[in-house]
């Protein structure tokens, strides 16, 4: 009996027969037992059982023989991979941009902050000091700026079918940001999300006051959610996705039982036991074995 499961995720229309094909082939030349291929969504996403390789070689004999592809693959234990509980990052993640460099540019300073949020999402420098010192240079914005700021954020491919294909499977869905809860409040309600912890980005008078409410949620309080949302509902962790892209997530998406890097940023995905680099967030249904017809409309 196969006893894990490697899934192929490829944007809509070019996951080929032949694709899986290959990497059945790359699989067996291992010794691994295989089971049917199960078309997830035609030429979109397929499970291939296996059973005689541990996870990690199934993954890397699978992209070894993609040749670099644009397909992504998750290979993961067959029992449990539907999760009960989703963490997800917003900013980069579950929205396209980076609403603090967004809120920035109506100060005239996104290149600036911009900059230092990359370096802390690449794990340069430590979240909460940047956090801070890229509010106080917005001190005394108007705002208004948030509202435009929201005008302009998009939601990420697949992230409300996401959301709410699991919640309609029973599912506890949070949002997790080290942004602001006057974005993921938005977010969440858009979304579908049941629950949403951030930052508290401090206002007085139609201005900002340059300072975020303390304690700040960081990288530590991100894990800690995890597991206090896991703890309240009596479930392992290995009951629980998490997903997200910068250095900040790593905790969670480490202690997650599907712990995915999405689109990350390299020390991220250098460590995350999946990652999604081509595909939308619906590919973290595919690798939970929903199929397209299950999806929430």
């Amino acid at each position: 009996m196969q006893d894990h499961v490697l899934t192929l995720i490829a944007p809509a229309g070019t996951l080929q027969a032949a694709i899986p094909a290959r990497v059945r082939a790359a699989l067996q030349s291992l010794g691994a037992e295989l089971g049917a291929t199960d078309w997830l969504s035609p030429e979109e996403a397929a499970d291939i059982p296996f059973a005689g390789l541990a996870p990690e070689q199934a993954d890397a004999a699978a992209r070894q023989a993609l040749e670099g592809a644009a397909v992504d693959v998750i290979a993961q234990p067959a029992e449990g991979r539907r999760k009960q509980i989703l963490l997800a990052d917003m900013d980069s993640t579950i929205v396209t941009s980076e609403t603090l460099d967004e809120i920035a540019a109506y100060a005239g300073l996104k290149n600036v902050i911009a900059e230092i949020t990359k370096r802390s999402m690449n794990g340069e420098i430590d979240f909460s000091t940047a956090l801070r010192e890229r509010v106080a240079m917005i001190k005394g914005l108007d705002t208004s700026a948030l509202e435009a700021v929201w005008k302009e954020t998009h939601l990420t491919e697949g992230a409300e079918s996401l959301v709410r294909t699991m919640v309609a499977n029973g599912a506890t869905c949070a949002l997790v940001s080290g942004g602001f809860t006057w974005f993921t409040s938005r977010v969440a309600e858009k979304v579908g999300f049941q629950r949403h912890h951030a930052n508290t980005l401090l206002e007085e008078n139609g201005k900002l006051t340059g300072k975020v409410g303390e304690p700040i949620l960081d990288r530590e309080a991100k894990l800690a959610t995890l597991k206090a949302i896991a703890a309240e509902l009596s479930l392992p962790l290995s009951a629980t996705a998490a997903v997200g892209d910068g250095a900040n997530d790593l905790a969670m998406i480490g202690a997650a039982g599907l712990g995915v890097a999405f689109h990350a940023k390299p020390i991220v995905a250098a460590s995350a036991r999946a990652k999604v680099d081509h595909c939308g967030l619906a590919a973290l249904l595919f690798a939970q074995g929903y199929k397209r017809s299950e999806f929430a409309a």
